[in-house]
């Protein structure tokens, strides 16, 4: 029974504007759809088993050549001290490479990835159910794959996301939004008479809500992550490099040395813990998510408003009900976010919250 619902809610519905050839056009869209969402589902349990994996082997070899270099200082023996540099430059070889890649990152990388491509894959089965899909719709939906793949690459040599970039960016996986709109923009008189849900109040609204997402949500993300960004920079740099004085430290001799090589080695482990362990990398990427997020509702709101053709907008009411529930708000709250925003305006101050309630 649950099959055959399935079934019938996927039967595409045709029309003069839509055709057999733009209806297999869009199924063979959706089954790449379906396949990159299971790579990325692979990929990101692979990417998250290497953080395990690494941190714990990483950490384990740090930690015996710190125990061995304190023996070593205690009682001197070239055995130990041999044993402890080598263990100390390989945790940092590896160390290196976690640095590097930031598997923590790359897993949430993955984890983003499938998410949207999952939407995406909503998207399109709706579109077979309940619209006529036309070619531009399959034009888009290409695009919007293919931005995809640019934003979040399956490989880790050469297309691989820049982990410390010189400033934090948000993340952006969409096709530039207001290429739909441009033809219409030098319009400057409606030509049709319904306005399809729309009215000046809704259309300031959405204006007001757009500058409450650009000077709260998205400026405190881009605040967050480029804090993150800063410390994960810290760590990448401290944990490698205390490994490899810990490794010198070793090689060298001596008391003093050897107990310069266990202070550092156990300072190595900590920091290795902090970076790794708590996933700072992780963090970062879900900063640039979140403000890419607020980035792609902003594009989308002006290129809506942008459209002078009031025919070719989404519906008004829809459209205010898809951003109330993206920003976890009821119609009346998003309704009073807007008249704060523009109180805010007109009085000088500052809105007192954030637009969104989800994060």
């Amino acid at each position: 029974m649950e099959v055959a619902q399935k079934d019938k809610v996927l039967e595409p519905r045709l029309s003069p504007t839509s055709s057999i050839e733009t209806i297999t056009k869009l199924y063979a869209i959706l089954e790449a759809v379906e396949d990159r969402v299971e790579m990325h589902d692979n990929i990101g349990e692979q990417r998250d088993n290497w953080n395990k994996l690494l941190l714990n082997s990483v950490n384990m070899m740090t930690l015996t050549a710190t125990t061995m270099a304190a023996m070593a200082a205690a009682a001197p023996a070239p055995s130990l001290r041999v044993c402890s540099a080598l263990l100390f430059t390989a945790a940092t070889g590896m160390s290196l490479v976690m640095s590097k890649i930031q598997p923590s990152q790359l897993a949430e990388e993955q984890r983003n990835a499938s998410r949207l491509f999952k939407q995406l894959r909503s998207e399109i089965k709706s579109m077979l159910a309940l619209q006529s899909p036309t070619k531009s719709d399959v034009k888009e939906t290409m695009e919007k794959v293919l931005a995809l793949d640019r934003a979040y690459p399956l490989p880790l040599l050469g297309t691989m996301i820049e982990k410390f970039p010189a400033k934090f960016e948000p993340a952006a996986w969409w096709p530039s939004v207001s290429n739909n709109s441009s033809h219409s923009r030098g319009r400057k008189t409606v030509t049709n008479t319904e306005r399809n849900g729309w009215s000046e109040e809704l259309e300031l609204e959405m204006r007001a809500i757009v500058q409450v997402l650009k000077s709260k949500d998205k400026q405190d993300y881009s605040r967050l992550g480029n804090l993150a960004l800063k410390l994960n920079k810290t760590f990448a740099v401290s944990g490698p490099l205390l490994t490899g004085i810990a490794a010198a430290g070793s090689a060298f001799g001596g008391s003093t040395a050897t107990t310069v090589a266990a202070i550092a080695g156990a300072m190595a482990a900590a920091i290795n813990g902090f970076e790794h362990g708590g996933q700072v990398g992780m963090v970062v990427e879900m900063y640039r998510n979140c403000a890419g997020f607020f980035e792609l509702m902003e594009e989308t709101i002006e290129a809506t408003l942008e459209e002078r053709d009031y025919s070719k907008r989404e519906n008004g009411e829809i459209f205010e009900m898809k951003v109330a529930m993206k920003l976890g708000r009821s119609l009346s709250q998003l309704r009073d976010l807007a008249r704060k925003s523009m109180a805010s305006c007109v009085e000088g101050t500052e809105v007192d919250e954030f637009g969104s309630k989800l994060f």
